[in-house]
């Protein structure tokens, strides 16, 4: 069964502050410099939130890669915007230091998303992918946290420099980058959790395919170990916005998961009977019937029986096993999309 784990990461991208007074400004005053940049990249911002709100609903990074293109064409179109301004009575920081955080973008975009968008094609084959490709997103988002942090400070130095008293306020785009960012904060952290007993349960599976006792075992072990590890890890995480929906889904994942483990053994115990089965029918069968004394026919009978109930004891548990992994997967599964839609702000073009 598919589960739901289209994964993206947050853009913090930069609201220039908008100065506290208008009017009508000539472009070399240092309002209406500084309202042309800053318009320039709410564009931009309005461009990402459509590629981000694709991403958060359904979509992987590779469906919108159309749209990851687009954001960097509008990315460079507005550097070479901004690279146009001349400088604002000679100073040339503002203009500079913003083409420079463009830069990054840039950078981000094409080279560490670019990387992602190929490490999702692998990401589900192993937990260790998987953690590997969240943590090269939240690399991806640190640098650009960076990168807006210090061009902030230089618009307020800019500001500073030529007497602009700054509004603080937030505006709607900056509004939803900011909730869009604690909102896949909170699925990541509960969403390696899950993945973590979700891959070993189909280690687990294999074995169970190849009908290898010691590997169920051993993934038997290993998934009581990931289930409880896990438990525990969910009992420090506080619910998004008081909504523990998502954490109750995971919990009950890895309850079935624990109870997959006890009642698995059910499978190694049944392949043993098999092969005590076939060894007995195999030497029953190769003594002539004349020859077979009744405790050749008892040995033969009990195995028989023996054999019958475990099939029976397998078919039960491995039917039960199926409906409740169906069951807590769909309740997996909707609590996510359910999270996704109420809270990742939706933005269209």
């Amino acid at each position: 069964m598919k589960i739901f784990a289209k994964l993206s990461v947050v853009l913090l991208l930069t609201f220039l502050l908008r100065p506290s007074f208008t009017g009508a400004q000539s472009f070399e005053t240092p309002v209406e410099y500084m309202d042309y940049i800053g318009k320039a990249n709410e564009q931009l911002t309005l461009k990402y939130m459509v590629y981000l709100s694709s991403m958060s609903h359904g979509k992987s990074a590779r469906k919108v890669e159309k749209r990851r293109m687009e954001v960097l064409d509008a990315i460079n179109n507005t550097r070479y915007d901004i690279q146009g301004m001349p400088p604002y009575k000679g100073d040339k920081t503002l203009r500079d230091t913003t083409v420079a955080y463009l830069k990054m973008l840039n950078s981000v975009f094409n080279e560490d998303y670019g990387k992602i968008v190929n490490m999702e094609e692998i990401a589900e084959q192993s937990y260790d992918a998987m953690e590997a490709y969240m943590m090269a997103q939240e690399k991806a988002n640190e640098k650009l946290q960076q990168a807006s942090e210090k061009q902030n400070l230089m618009q307020k130095q800019f500001a500073d420099k030529h007497n602009i008293k700054l509004l603080q306020n937030t505006s709607e785009l900056e509004a939803k980058m900011k909730t869009a960012s604690e909102v896949m904060h909170h699925y990541n952290e509960v969403y390696l959790i899950f993945f973590k007993s979700y891959k070993q349960e189909a280690y687990l599976m294999e074995a169970v395919a190849k009908k290898n006792i010691n590997g169920i075992e051993q993934n038997i072990n290993s998934l009581q170990g990931f289930a409880d590890e896990g438990l525990e890890k969910l009992k420090k995480i506080k619910p998004y916005a008081g909504d523990g929906s998502l954490l109750s889904a995971c919990r009950n994942m890895l309850n079935f998961y624990k109870e997959e483990a006890k009642k698995s053994s059910a499978m190694s115990d049944f392949f043993l009977k098999e092969e005590n089965f076939t060894k007995i029918k195999k030497k029953f069968d190769t003594k002539p019937a004349a020859s077979r004394t009744q405790q050749d026919v008892d040995e033969f009978n009990k195995a028989v029986n023996d054999i019958n109930a475990g099939v029976n004891t397998y078919n039960n548990t491995n039917n039960e096993l199926n409906k409740k992994r169906s069951t807590s997967l769909d309740g997996w599964n909707n609590a996510v999309k359910r999270y996704m839609d109420t809270y990742i702000p939706q933005q269209k073009r």
